[in-house]
C-alpha cells in the first residue's frame, strides 16, 4: 500500500503540472488566438496529455513507454475528457462560470477516473491491485 500511495502523490503532482502546461496552451489560444473555448480547450487537452503520458510512465507508475502504451493512453483519456467536456459545459452554460476559469474546475472533478484508467494502462498487472477478482477453486480433472 505504501506504494500505490506514493503513485497517488506523484500522479497529483504530474496532474498539477499538466494542469498548468494545459492551461499555458489554452489561454494564449483563447486570447490570444481568438479561437472558441471548446476549440483551445481541445487542442490544449491534446497537446498535455502528450507530456502527461511521460511524465506518468516514467515519474508516476516508474515503468518505461512503449508504443502499445503511448497508443492505449488516449483511451484513459477519452474518459478524462468526456467528464472534463461534460464539466466546462456545465460550468459555463449552466452555472455561468467565466469560461477561463470552468476548465481548471473541471479538471479537479476527472482526477480520480483519470488515476484509476490511467495505472490500469501503464502498470502491468494492475487491475489485479485495484480490484482484485476472486478467486476460483480448480476443479482437478477425472
Amino acid at each position: 500500500m505504501p506504494s500505490q500511495l506514493g503513485q497517488v502523490i506523484r500522479f497529483g503532482f504530474v496532474g498539477g503540472v499538466n494542469t498548468c502546461t494545459f492551461y499555458a496552451f489554452y489561454w494564449p489560444l483563447l486570447h490570444l488566438a481568438k479561437l472558441p473555448y471548446f476549440v483551445a480547450y481541445t487542442i490544449a487537452f491534446l497537446l498535455s496529455m502528450v507530456g502527461s503520458f511521460f511524465l506518468n510512465t516514467y515519474f508516476t507508475y516508474r515503468t518505461k513507454p512503449s508504443w502499445k502504451k503511448f497508443l492505449l493512453f488516449p483511451l484513459t483519456n477519452v474518459t478524462n475528457f468526456v467528464v472534463q467536456s461534460a464539466g466546462l459545459f456545465a460550468l459555463v452554460h449552466w452555472v455561468g462560470m467565466n469560461k477561463t476559469i470552468a476548465p481548471l474546475v473541471a479538471a479537479v472533478v476527472a482526477i480520480p477516473f483519470t488515476y484509476v484508467l490511467s495505472r490500469r494502462i501503464l502498470v502491468p498487472g494492475s487491475q489485479e491491485a485495484v480490484a482484485p477478482d476472486p478467486v476460483e477453486p480448480k476443479i482437478p480433472a477425472k
